[in-house]
């Protein structure tokens, strides 16, 4: 005898129209209150800047200059 709900009891519960309408109204409702929150902006970073060179160039040994020159050596 099969049941009203859609369901095979063998199988388990099937996903009826209910379900899959409740489930997109939930994640509707959940994108809706996403956008509606207010947001939260970065902390401003203030960056140091070194003199710069009498004599011009301006390259500087830096830390993420000094990691690249370690990945290049064999």
């Amino acid at each position: 005898m099969s049941s009203t709900n859609g369901s095979d009891d063998r199988r388990g519960p099937s996903l009826n129209r209910r379900t899959l309408f409740a489930g997109a109204s939930t994640v509707g409702a959940l994108a809706a209150v996403a956008t509606v929150l207010p947001k939260q902006a970065p902390e401003a970073v203030e960056a140091v800047e070194a003199p710069k060179p009498e004599r011009g160039g301006g390259y500087r040994l830096s830390e993420h200059v000094k990691q690249y020159y370690k990945t290049t050596q064999i």
